[in-house]
C-alpha cells in the first residue's frame, strides 16, 4: 500500500508542475490595469525612433516593480532585468512599442488624435497595428513575475522595442539596432518570445507555425530618366510615366511567371509613384518605392536579380533609363522548431487544446526575426477579434479595432511560457 501511495504522490506532483504555478489571481488583478495601460498608450501615439513617453511610461513601471532598468536602447527602447531567486537560463520577452503614421477613424473613448509630421507630410498618428497592446501586456507580465521572484529559476530580460515599422530615413532603429547595442547579452539570452494581437483571430485564440512565419521584408526604390517635353507632343520627349507603367506591369510577371509559389509566397508590390508637376507637360523623371515579401532565400536572390534586370532592360526599350536599389527591411521570422516543440503544451494549457491553431505563413514582416537569427525564438499570434464579429478591419488601416479582452490570454501565455521555460527539469 505504502508503494502505491508513494507512486501516486509522483504523479500528482508531475501533474502540478506540468500545470505551473496558480497565478489566477494575478491575472485577474493585473487585468484593468493592462486594459488602462492600453488605453493611454493608445491615445497618445510616437511614431518609431519617437517613442519618448512611451519610454518613459514603461521605465516608471518596471522600476516601481524593483526590476533593473536600461533606457536609451536603440535610441528610445526599455529593457528591464529580473533575476529569480535562484539560479538559472535567460529568456526574453519583446513588445514593440511604436505607431504608425495613420489617422484614426473610429468612435473609440481612447481614440488618437495625435498628428505629427512623416516624409514631410502632416498626418494622424495611430496604433494601427496593436504595438498598444504588446506594450500594455508585456507590462502586466513584468508586473506578475516580479510578484512571483520565488517561482523563477533564472532571469527574465522584458524587451520594449522601438521602431519596429522601421526607423526614419537615414536613422538606425528596430531590433537590428538592438541587437548591435548587446540587447541579448550580459546577461546572455537563451531563448526569446514575442507575440502580435490580431485584429482577424478572434479572442481566445492563438495561431503558430513552427519554421518560417513571416516573410523577410525588402524595400525598393526605382528612379526612371525620361526626356522632358510638352504634353502635345510625346514624340519630341521619353515619358517616365509610360516606363514607369510598364514596369509596373512587368515586374508582377516576376511573380506570376518566374516564381514558384508552389514553394512559398512572394509579393512584390509598387507603394507609391511620383512624376511631375503640371497637367501638359510630360515630366523628365519619376521615382517608385515599393516593397518585396519573400519567405525563401533561393526566392528572393532570384526576385532580387530578375527586378534590378527587367527595370533597366524596360526603360531602354522605350528610350529611357532606369535603376532599381534594393534594402533590406527585415528577415524570415523563424520560429525554431524544438522551442515550439517543447513550449506548444504550455500554449494549449493556457488557451485550450481547441483554441491553439496551426497557420501558415503570412507574407507580413516582423524584425523580431533579427533576435531569432541570434537565439531559438518563438513568435505567436493572439486573437483580438471579437468573437461573432462580421466584419474586421486589417492592421495598418484608420479603422482598426482590437477587443480589450483579448489581452488577459496574452499576459497568461507569455508569462506560462517563461516559467515553464525556465523551470523545466527543476
Amino acid at each position: 500500500m505504502k508503494k502505491y501511495l508513494t507512486l501516486l504522490f509522483c504523479v500528482l506532483s508531475v501533474i502540478v508542475f506540468a500545470q505551473g504555478p496558480n497565478l489566477e489571481k494575478d491575472y485577474k488583478a493585473i487585468e484593468q490595469k493592462v486594459i488602462d495601460w492600453r488605453h493611454d498608450i493608445h491615445q497618445n501615439p510616437e511614431l518609431s525612433n519617437r517613442e519618448f513617453k512611451t519610454a518613459e511610461k514603461i521605465a516608471k513601471h518596471l522600476k516601481s516593480l524593483g526590476i533593473d532598468v536600461q533606457t536609451e536602447v536603440a535610441h528610445t527602447g526599455v529593457v528591464g532585468v529580473l533575476k529569480g531567486n535562484n539560479p538559472g537560463k535567460v529568456v526574453a520577452l519583446r513588445a514593440d512599442i511604436d505607431a504608425l503614421p495613420v489617422t484614426e477613424r473610429n468612435n473609440l473613448p481612447f481614440k488618437s488624435e495625435v498628428t505629427s509630421e512623416f516624409l514631410g507630410e502632416k498626418i494622424g498618428v495611430m496604433h494601427a497595428c496593436g504595438h498598444d497592446t504588446h506594450t500594455a501586456i508585456l507590462m502586466g507580465v513584468a508586473e506578475v513575475l516580479a510578484k512571483n521572484k520565488d517561482k523563477i529559476n533564472g532571469t527574465v530580460k522584458f524587451i520594449f522595442q522601438p521602431a519596429e515599422e522601421g526607423p526614419p530615413p537615414g536613422e538606425e532603429g528596430g531590433a537590428l539596432l538592438m541587437v548591435k547595442e548587446g540587447v541579448l547579452k550580459n546577461p546572455d539570452v537563451d531563448a526569446i518570445f514575442g507575440l502580435h494581437i490580431n485584429s482577424q483571430t478572434p479572442v481566445g485564440m492563438i495561431r503558430y507555425k513552427s519554421g518560417g512565419t513571416m516573410a523577410a521584408a525588402q524595400s525598393f526604390t526605382i528612379k526612371v530618366k525620361g526626356k522632358q517635353s510638352h504634353g502635345s507632343q510625346p514624340w519630341s520627349g521619353v515619358d517616365p510615366i509610360l516606363i514607369s507603367a510598364k514596369i509596373i506591369d512587368g515586374l508582377q510577371t516576376i511573380i506570376s511567371r518566374e516564381s514558384n509559389l508552389t514553394n512559398e509566397a512572394a509579393v512584390i508590390t509598387v507603394g507609391k509613384i511620383k512624376s511631375g508637376v503640371r497637367f501638359n507637360i510630360i515630366p523628365e523623371s519619376a521615382e517608385m518605392i515599393g516593397t518585396i515579401r519573400t519567405l525563401d532565400y533561393d526566392m528572393k536572390d532570384h526576385i532580387n536579380k530578375r527586378m534590378k534586370e527587367m527595370v533597366a532592360d524596360i526603360a531602354k526599350a522605350y528610350g529611357g533609363e532606369a535603376t532599381c536599389t534594393i534594402k533590406d527591411a527585415t528577415d524570415i521570422t523563424f520560429n525554431n522548431p524544438e522551442l515550439v516543440s517543447q513550449m506548444l503544451p504550455t500554449l494549449n494549457r493556457v488557451a485550450g487544446t481547441e483554441n491553439v491553431v496551426i497557420q501558415k505563413a503570412v507574407t507580413g514582416a516582423e524584425d523580431f526575426s533579427y533576435f531569432q537569427r541570434e537565439v531559438p525564438g518563438f513568435f505567436f499570434f493572439l486573437g483580438g477579434m471579437t468573437p461573432g464579429t462580421t466584419e474586421s478591419y486589417p492592421h495598418h488601416t484608420p479603422d482598426f479595432l482590437i477587443d480589450d479582452a483579448g489581452m488577459q490570454l496574452g499576459v497568461k501565455a507569455m508569462t506560462e511560457l517563461t516559467l515553464d521555460y525556465l523551470n523545466a527539469g527543476k
